[in-house]
C-alpha cells in the first residue's frame, strides 16, 4: 500500500502545482471514514483506495481525480454525503465521486432484464466526463488484481462482467493496457484450462523459434539506422486472450495465427513511419493483405500506427508496428496520455491531442447514448451495445471525404445512420465507388460510399439483416414505432368515422371528453391507437358517443357498399402505408383494381382482402371488424405482389417457358412454389410483381395461351 507521503510524490512528480494539502486531507479522510472496514482478503478496506489512486498516478491524471479515487467508496460504504464532500474538498471532486458512486450501485447483476437497464445508466453517467470512467477502471483493475479473495460464483460473475463492459469500455477510450490486463485477469478466472493451454503452447513456440526472433530487433534496428532513420525495437508476445480470441473469431489453428510474434518500431517523426515502412518491406518480403495504415485513418479510440506482417528469419510471419513515440504513449494509454502541464496548469490537453489528429475521447460512448437515446431497451440494447464496443472497424468516406468508421461488417444503412439521423431514415438506396449496390452490401476500407435518398421511406422489413450497429437498429425501431402509432391512429379514426357513419351518426357532432373518462383513456390520439390496434371496439365508443345506439350495430354490413365512394380508408398512397399498420392477405393477394376489404385484426392492424376471398367467411358474423376499403390513383403507379396457381405439364423445359411468358408480359416473378407433382402435371404457386389488376388478367390470359399451362387463376384463400 503507498503511503501518504508516497502517492504526494508521486503526484508532483508529474504535476508540481498539485494541491498537496487538498490529497493530504482526502488521503486521512479515506482512512478515517473506511476506519476498521476489511476487504474479502483480510486487509484494510483503506488500502483498496490508495491503491486504485496509486494506478490512476502511473497514467499521470489531475489532482482531482486522484482525489476521486481516494474518496470513491467513501458516500457508498460509510456515513459522509455528496455535501460532506462537497465542502470539504470542492464541487468538482463531488460531482466526480457521485458519478463514480452512481456506477458502484449499478453493478451490474446477472438478470438480464437488471443489466440492460443498468447498463443504460451505466453508459449515461460515463459519458459526461471521462475522469469517472477512468477512476471506475483503476478500481475494476484493483478488484481484479485481489479476485481470488472472493467466493467463486461471485468471482465468475465479476470476470464476465470485466470482460463484456470493462474491458471494451477501457479499449473505447485507447487504454490499451489497462483493458489487456482486465481481459487476462477475467481469462485466467473464466477458463483457466484454455489460458494454460495456451500458455503451455507459447512455452514451446519460445524454445522453438527464440533463437530465430532474437536477432530480429537488432536487424531492424541495423537496417533503419544505416537509411538514417534512428529508431527503438523491442519484440512483444501475444497475450494468451488475445490469441483466444482470434482463434474463435477466425475459427483457426493455433499453428496458423500469423502475428503471434511481433516487434514495435518507435521513430522520432511521422514521417519516418513510412521511410521505416520501406526500409523493412525491402529486407523482409511482405505478406500480401496484411498492410494497415492506422496513421492516415486513426482508429476511432485515436489509435494511430503502421501494422504490416513479413516472413522473417527461417520463414516465420512476424508482425511489424511501426509508430512515433507519442503515438507509442497514445497506444498504450489512450485518453490518459493527453494530461499535461501547460500554462501554469495541469489537466486534459484538448488542443494537444486534436493536434495529433485525435478525436473526442467519449465518441463513441456518446454512439452509445444515442442509442439510448433513441429508445432502444432490454436485452437487444445490451447486445448492440457490447457489439459495438467489440467488433474491429471498417474506414469508409462520404463523397466529400469525410471519414466514417463503422464496425466490421456494416452496411449502407449502418454508414447512413452515423451521418446523421434523417439520412438514414430517408435511405432508399446505395452507391459504393460510384455504383449502385444492395443495401445488405458489406462496406470494405476505403469504399466512398453515397446513400440515395427519397423523400420518405418505409422502414425496410428486413431491417435485421441490413444493420449491425446499435445505432442503426435502434433508429429504425424509434422510426417504425412512431410510423406504427401514426398509422393506428389514423386508422383507429377512420374505422370510427365509419362505425358512426353506417348508423347515420358522425364524429362532428359529439365531443370525446365525457366518453375519454368513461373509458379511462388520457387523450384522442390513445384512443384511436386502441381502435386502430383492435384492442377496443369501435362499436363500443359510438355507443358510448351515442348510447342510443346500444343494440343496433351487430346488424351485418352492407356488403353492396364495399368499396364504393363512401369508403373512408384508402390503400397506397393515401393515409395507410402497407406494412405498418395495413398488410395485404397472402391468401388472396390484392392487387389495384381488386374490389377490396379491410378486416381488423387485435394487434396487427388492418388486412385486406378482394371481396371474394374464402377466408372473409370466418369473420361473417362479426360486423366491427368489417372496414370499407378503396384504392387511391396512387395506387396505380406502384407495384403490387398477385399470387397465381398454375398447373402445368411436367414435361423438360416447361417451367422455362412459363417465366418466360410472365417475363415477356411485363411481370417480375418473386417466389415460386411448387406445391404438388405428379408423372403428368405439377401444381405451382407463383407470386408475381404487377401493376394491377388488368395486368395480372394479361399475364393470365397469356400464360392460358401456352400450351404448356393447363390452368391458371388468381389465389383466393
Amino acid at each position: 500500500m503507498l503511503r501518504q507521503f508516497e502517492l504526494i510524490e508521486a503526484v508532483k512528480a508529474y504535476d508540481p502545482t498539485a494541491d498537496e494539502a487538498l490529497l493530504n486531507r482526502a488521503y486521512v479522510y479515506a482512512m478515517k471514514m473506511h476506519g476498521s472496514q476489511l476487504r474479502a482478503s483480510g486487509d484494510p478496506y483503506f488500502a483498496h483506495p490508495i491503491q486504485v489512486a496509486g494506478i490512476l498516478t502511473d497514467y499521470k491524471l489531475d489532482t482531482a481525480t486522484i482525489v476521486t479515487a481516494l474518496l470513491h467508496d467513501v458516500v457508498e460504504d460509510t456515513s459522509a454525503t455528496r455535501d460532506d464532500i462537497a465542502a470539504m474538498f470542492g464541487e468538482e471532486v463531488a460531482s466526480l465521486v457521485e458519478g463514480v458512486t452512481k456506477l458502484s450501485r449499478l453493478e451490474l447483476q446477472a438478470e438480464h432484464t437488471r443489466q440492460a437497464e443498468n447498463l443504460r445508466k451505466f453508459i449515461l453517467a460515463i459519458s459526461r466526463d471521462v475522469r469517472v470512467l477512468l477512476v471506475k477502471l483503476a478500481d475494476r483493475l484493483h478488484n481484479m488484481r485481489t479476485l481470488k479473495y472472493v467466493k467463486p460464483e461471485k468471482r465468475e460473475r465479476i470476470s464476465r462482467e470485466t470482460l463484456e463492459v470493462y474491458a471494451p469500455l477501457g479499449r473505447s477510450i485507447g487504454i490499451h493496457s489497462i483493458a489487456s490486463e482486465l481481459e487476462e485477469l477475467a481469462f485466467e478466472h473464466l477458463n483457466p484450462t484454455a489460458r494454460t493451454a495456451i500458455e503451455r503452447r507459447l512455452e514451446a513456440l519460445k524454445l522453438e523459434h527464440g533463437r530465430a526472433t532474437d536477432g530480429v530487433a537488432r536487424e531492424i534496428e541495423q537496417a533503419l539506422s544505416e537509411a538514417g532513420i534512428p529508431a527503438r525495437v523491442y519484440g512483444r508476445q501475444k497475450t494468451p486472450y488475445s490469441i483466444w480470441r482470434k482463434l474463435q473469431r477466425k475459427s483457426v489453428g493455433f499453428s496458423s495465427l500469423s502475428d503471434i510474434y511481433g516487434f514495435r518500431v518507435l521513430v522520432e517523426f511521422e514521417d519516418d513511419c513510412y521511410r521505416a515502412l520501406g526500409v523493412i518491406h525491402r529486407a523482409w518480403p511482405m505478406v500480401p493483405e496484411r498492410f494497415k495504415d492506422f496513421i492516415s485513418t486513426p482508429k476511432s479510440n485515436n489509435y494511430r500506427s503502421l501494422h504490416t506482417t513479413v516472413v522473417g528469419p527461417g520463414g516465420l510471419r512476424i508482425e511489424m508496428q511501426i509508430r512515433t513515440e507519442a503515438m507509442d504513449r497514445v497506444a498504450e494509454d489512450g485518453v490518459a496520455a493527453h494530461w499535461a502541464y501547460k500554462n501554469k496548469s495541469y489537466g486534459f490537453d484538448q488542443a494537444a491531442m486534436e493536434a495529433e489528429g485525435g478525436r473526442d475521447p467519449l465518441q463513441n460512448l456518446r454512439h452509445l447514448v444515442q442509442v439510448i437515446e433513441h429508445g432502444e431497451g432490454g436485452e437487444d440494447w445490451v447486445e448492440h451495445a457490447k457489439l459495438e464496443m467489440y467488433l474491429d472497424q471498417v474506414f469508409v468516406f462520404t463523397p466529400k471525404g469525410t471519414l466514417i468508421t463503422l464496425p466490421r461488417g456494416g452496411m449502407a444503412l449502418d454508414f447512413a445512420y452515423a451521418v446523421h439521423t434523417e439520412v438514414g431514415d430517408t435511405a432508399v438506396g446505395v452507391k459504393v465507388n460510384g455504383e449502385l449496390k444492395p443495401m445488405r452490401t458489406q462496406l470494405q476500407n476505403g469504399d466512398v460510399v453515397e446513400i440515395v435518398r427519397g423523400s420518405k421511406r418505409e422502414a425496410p422489413a428486413d431491417w435485421r439483416s441490413l444493420t449491425v450497429t446499435g445505432r442503426a437498429r435502434s433508429a429504425i425501431r424509434r422510426h417504425i414505432r412512431s410510423s406504427e402509432r401514426d398509422e393506428f391512429q389514423k386508422l383507429g379514426k377512420a374505422t370510427l368515422e365509419q362505425t358512426l357513419s353506417r348508423a347515420g351518426k358522425a364524429l362532428s357532432e359529439v365531443t370525446l371528453k365525457a366518453t375519454l373518462e368513461t373509458l379511462a383513456i388520457a387523450t384522442e390520439d390513445d384512443l384511436f391507437d386502441a381502435i386502430g390496434r383492435g384492442r377496443l371496439p369501435a362499436n363500443r365508443v359510438a355507443e358510448t358517443l351515442f348510447p342510443g345506439l346500444k343494440g343496433t350495430l351487430a346488424a351485418q354490413p352492407d356488403r353492396k357498399r364495399i368499396g364504393d365512394a363512401q369508403a373512408r380508408l384508402f390503400v397506397r398512397g393515401g393515409g395507410l402505408t402497407p406494412g405498418v399498420s395495413i398488410h395485404f392477405g397472402a391468401c388472396c393477394s390484392p392487387v389495384p383494381g381488386d374490389r377490396i376489404v379491410g378486416i381488423l385484426e387485435p394487434d396487427t392492424g388492418l388486412t385486406v382482402h378482394v371481396i371474394d376471398c374464402q377466408k372473409l367467411a370466418d369473420f361473417a358474423d362479426d360486423d366491427s371488424v368489417w372496414n370499407d376499403l378503396q384504392w387511391t390513383p396512387q395506387a396505380e403507379q406502384g407495384v403490387a405482389v398477385a399470387r397465381f396457381r398454375a398447373t402445368i405439364k411436367n414435361a423438360p423445359g416447361m417451367l422455362g417457358q412459363v417465366a418466360t411468358v410472365i417475363g415477356e408480359a411485363g411481370g417480375n416473378i418473386l417466389n415460386l412454389k411448387m406445391a404438388l407433382r405428379q408423372s403428368d402435371f405439377f401444381d405451382l404457386d407463383i407470386d408475381v410483381e404487377v401493376t394491377d389488376a388488368k395486368h395480372a388478367t394479361t399475364i393470365m390470359a397469356a400464360l392460358r395461351a401456352n400450351p404448356s399451362v393447363d390452368t391458371v387463376e388468381r389465389a383466393r384463400g
